[in-house]
C-alpha cells in the first residue's frame, strides 16, 4: 500500500519539523521522570532557602535586626512584595508561606503557577535583603525557579502527570544554564588565581573555606598528588564537559554524570549553602527518561505512562516564547564569559532572569577568623573578663567538631568568612562595615540578633558594657591530634567599646 501524498505546502512542512524539532519527538522520552527528579530536588532546595529566611531574615533585616531594610521607594526598580509592608511580621509571613510551598513542591505539586509563586516570594526576599543576600546561588534559584516552572503542567498538582510533559525546548533551557554555570566557575578559576593551572589550590581550599565541614578536615590531609588529582578533576568538570550538554546522547549522559559527580563531591567536603544542591538541578536536565527508567522504582516508572505522549502546544509555545527572551539576555551573559574581566556573579536584569556565574576565582592560603568578645567589667582593663560570641558554625573552640548544615545557609557565619577577607586585603574593615551594627546590636543584648550565636554569653545586667573584635589565625590540627583545630592569635581589630562610644556613635551615624 502506498503512502498518503503529502498535501501540505512547503511552509507548512517546516513549521511542523520546527515544531518537532521544540516539543522534542525523540527515543529517550518526553521528560516525565526527568520532570519528577528536577523538582524533587529544587523543592529541598527551596525548602533550605526558605527556612533559612524564616530563622534568619528578620534578625538581619528586620526593624531590630542588623542592618534594618530601607523602604522601597521604587516598585518597578526593585520589585518585591515588601513594597507593601515591610515590618517584621511581613518579612516572617513571606519567608513562612515559601517554606509551606516549598514542602507541596518537594513532596510532589508540580505545578508551573506554584513555581511562580515561589519565584516571586524569593525574588522579594533577595531585592530587601542587601548584603545578606548577595551570593550567587540566590539569583541562581531566581532563574532556575523560573525555568522549572516552564517544566510544570499549570492545570495539575499531582507528580509524574504522564499525560503533561514538558516542552522539549523547556529541558534545553535548563541545559543552556547548566552550561553557563559550569563553564563560568572554570572561566573565572582560570582567570582568577594561578594556584588553578599550578594544581594547588586545593591544599589549602578545604581548610579555607567558608564554613568546613568534619569531612573536609580528612580531605585537607589528603596527599599532595590526591589533592592536585582533584584539581584536575575540578577542571575538566567544569571547562571540558559542559560542552557536552548538547552533544549526542551518549556523551551529554556521560558528560552529566560527570559533573554530578563532581558536585557531590562538593557536597560532602564542604558547607556551600544550597549552591551545589541547587546545580544538581539544571545538571540532571541532562539526562533523561530513558535513562531514568533504569535507576528509578518500577512503579515510578510505569506511572510515568510509554514515553510517547506529546507536550501540549500551549507548553511547547509558552517555552518557546521564553526561549526567545533568554536568547536576548544572553547577548551581556556570552560576552562576560568571552571578556578577559569576566564578572564571577552578576545579573543584568532587574528579575535576575538570566545570569553569569562562577565560585572560588581565588583561593586563600590562611585562615583568618575575627572573635568578638564582650565583658560586663565598668573598665576594659586587665581585669576585665572577656567572654566569645561563638557563631554556631565557625571554628570557635578549638576541640569544637565542625558542623554539617549543607543545604541549610547560615549566612551571618558566611559574611565573618567576608569579613575576615576585607581584613586580610586592606588591614581593616573596607566593605563589610555592617559589623559595626553588630556590635551595636550585641551591646544593646538584641534578642533577635543573639539568636543567631550559639549559645551567646550571659551578663550582669543582661548586656556586655563593652565588646572588642580579636584577629586569630586557625589552622587544621593534625592527624590523630585530639583538637580539630590550631589557633593563634594575631591582633585586635576593634578596640573594646561602648555603646555610648563616639567613634562607634558616628560610624553608625555616618552610614
Amino acid at each position: 500500500m502506498e503512502p498518503e501524498p503529502d498535501l501540505r505546502t512547503p511552509t507548512q512542512r517546516g513549521v511542523s519539523r520546527l515544531y518537532r524539532l521544540v516539543a522534542g519527538d525523540r527515543p529517550e522520552g518526553n521528560y516525565v521522570l526527568t520532570r519528577f527528579v528536577v523538582l524533587r530536588v529544587f523543592g529541598l532546595v527551596c525548602v533550605a532557602a526558605f527556612a533559612t529566611a524564616v530563622t534568619q531574615l528578620v534578625p538581619l533585616v528586620g526593624a531590630h535586626g542588623i542592618t534594618p531594610l530601607v523602604p522601597i521607594d521604587d516598585f518597578f526598580a526593585r520589585p518585591t512584595l515588601f513594597w507593601w509592608s515591610a515590618t517584621d511580621a511581613a518579612l516572617w509571613t513571606v519567608s513562612l508561606i515559601g517554606v509551606v510551598l516549598s514542602c507541596l513542591l518537594l513532596i510532589g505539586c508540580e505545578n508551573g503557577f506554584l513555581l511562580l509563586v515561589l519565584w516571586s516570594l524569593y525574588l522579594s526576599i533577595v531585592q530587601v535583603g542587601g548584603r545578606w543576600y548577595a551570593f550567587g546561588w540566590e539569583i541562581q534559584l531566581l532563574e532556575t525557579a523560573v525555568l522549572c516552572a516552564l517544566l510544570g503542567p499549570l492545570a495539575r498538582l499531582r507528580p509524574l502527570a504522564a499525560e503533561r510533559p514538558p516542552a522539549y525546548v523547556a529541558v534545553v533551557l535548563l541545559r543552556w544554564l547548566a552550561f553557563r554555570i559550569m563553564l563560568g566557575a572554570g572561566l573565572i578559576k582560570l582567570r582568577g588565581d594561578p594556584c588553578w593551572t599550578e594544581l594547588t589550590c586545593l591544599e589549602s581550599h578545604f581548610e579555607t573555606q567558608p564554613i568546613p565541614n568534619p569531612v573536609s578536615f580528612y580531605f585537607h590531609h589528603l596527599p599532595p598528588v590526591v589533592l592536585r588529582a582533584g584539581v584536575v578533576f575540578n577542571h575538566i568538570a567544569e571547562l571540558v564537559l559542559p560542552w557536552f550538554v548538547f552533544g549526542p546522547r551518549r556523551l551529554r549522559l556521560a558528560a552529566a554524570l560527570g559533573m554530578i559527580a563532581f558536585q557531590l563531591t562538593l557536597i560532602v567536603s564542604g558547607n556551600l549553602s544550597f549552591l551545589n544542591w541547587l546545580t544538581l538541578v539544571p545538571l540532571l536536565a541532562c539526562l533523561d527518561d530513558a535513562f531514568l527508567r533504569r535507576l528509578l522504582p518500577a512503579r515510578l516508572s510505569a506511572r510515568a505512562g510509554d514515553g510517547t505522549a506529546p507536550a501540549t502546544r500551549a507548553a511547547t509555545v509558552t517555552a518557546a516564547c521564553y526561549a526567545l527572551v533568554v536568547l536576548w539576555l544572553s547577548i551581556d551573559v556570552v560576552a562576560n564569559l568571552a571578556g578577559r574581566r569576566q564578572q564571577m556573579n552578576a545579573s543584568f536584569d532587574r528579575l535576575h532572569l538570566v545570569n553569569t556565574y562562577g565560585a572560588f576565582g581565588s583561593i586563600s592560603t590562611i585562615r583568618l577568623e575575627l572573635q568578638i568578645e564582650g565583658t560586663d567589667a565598668a573598665a576594659p582593663d586587665a581585669s576585665a573578663t572577656w567572654r566569645p560570641y561563638d557563631l554556631p558554625c565557625k571554628p570557635g573552640p578549638v576541640d569544637r567538631r565542625p558542623c554539617w548544615i549543607s543545604p541549610y545557609h547560615r549566612r551571618l557565619d558566611w559574611l565573618m568568612w567576608f569579613a575576615a577577607l576585607d581584613v586580610a586585603a586592606h588591614g581593616t574593615l573596607a566593605r563589610e562595615t555592617w559589623l559595626f551594627n553588630l556590635l551595636d546590636r550585641l551591646l544593646a543584648a538584641e534578642p533577635t540578633v543573639l539568636s543567631l550565636f550559639a549559645d551567646p554569653p550571659q551578663f550582669r545586667g543582661g548586656a556586655p558594657t563593652f565588646v572588642r573584635v580579636e584577629i586569630y589565625r586557625y589552622w587544621f590540627a593534625p592527624l590523630g591530634d585530639p583538637a580539630w583545630w590550631r589557633r593563634e592569635r594575631l591582633d585586635q581589630l576593634i578596640r573594646p567599646v561602648a555603646r555610648d562610644d563616639p567613634d562607634l556613635r558616628g560610624l553608625l551615624d555616618g552610614e
